[in-house]
């Protein structure tokens, strides 16, 4: 069994995250998922938005469980070295506990040229990587910032789907049990596709978060508000 916790689009907003985490330690949980945007381009004066990232993984920390983690597109570059050098970076990696293997790829391209906006070949070849890390793993987890085209958790407010053809295709060929993801916030939600089970957790500073449970091949998946 695993219970997944998923806290997406951070955007550097510290305000409420000590208390949104106290709430977080109360639950029973195994591993912490962050699919990127950590921080944003607005931060504190005398402040980058690398040292915006440590704080908040560093508080990520203090619950007490392993994360796995990619960049959002509007990350800085930097976050990938320090996600890497806090061991809880699956951009372009696997990382296996048990029988779960998570891997992933971060980034997302869009019209504004944020900062790790990776091309579609670029996505696809990291997804391969990562991939072939956990590929004989019983179940596997993807992890992306950039939500599959075409489903519920890529829709912006005016019904269009923005979000990875690459991401859409690589879970039709290889059915992940569960492909998390972000960036799109209003879309957040729950999805399916085949035999993978989606979940876009929305923009944490407005309370919610994920929760996922896998037992025996089952998954079950919901959105979660701290403030209600």
């Amino acid at each position: 069994m695993m219970n997944i916790v998923v806290i997406s689009d951070i955007h550097g907003d510290v305000e409420n995250l000590f208390t949104y985490f106290d709430k977080i330690k109360e639950l029973d949980f195994d591993v912490v998922v962050c699919p990127g945007d950590f921080t944003d381009t607005n931060v504190p004066r005398g402040f980058t938005q690398e040292d915006v990232a440590k704080l908040i993984i560093k508080e990520l920390k203090t619950l007490k469980k392993p994360i796995f983690a990619v960049p959002g597109n509007i990350d800085p570059k930097g976050i990938i070295k320090i996600l890497e050098d806090e061991g809880i970076s699956i951009h372009g990696k696997g990382k296996i506990i048990g029988d779960f293997g998570f891997y992933g790829y971060g980034g997302a391209q869009t019209p504004f040229e944020t900062s790790i906006e990776p091309t579609e070949e670029e996505m696809k070849l990291g997804l391969k990587n990562s991939w072939n890390e956990v590929k004989n793993v019983k179940y596997k987890i993807q992890v992306t910032h950039n939500p599959p085209s075409g489903t519920r958790v890529d829709m912006i407010q005016s019904g269009l789907h923005v979000g990875s053809n690459v991401v859409r295709e690589f879970i039709e060929s290889n059915e992940p049990l569960v492909a998390i993801s972000a960036h799109i916030h209003e879309a957040r939600g729950t999805d399916h596709l085949k035999k993978t089970f989606f979940l876009n957790s929305g923009r944490f500073p407005e309370g919610y978060f994920g929760l996922i449970n896998i037992e025996n091949g089952s998954v079950k998946g919901k959105i979660l508000n701290l403030i209600e």
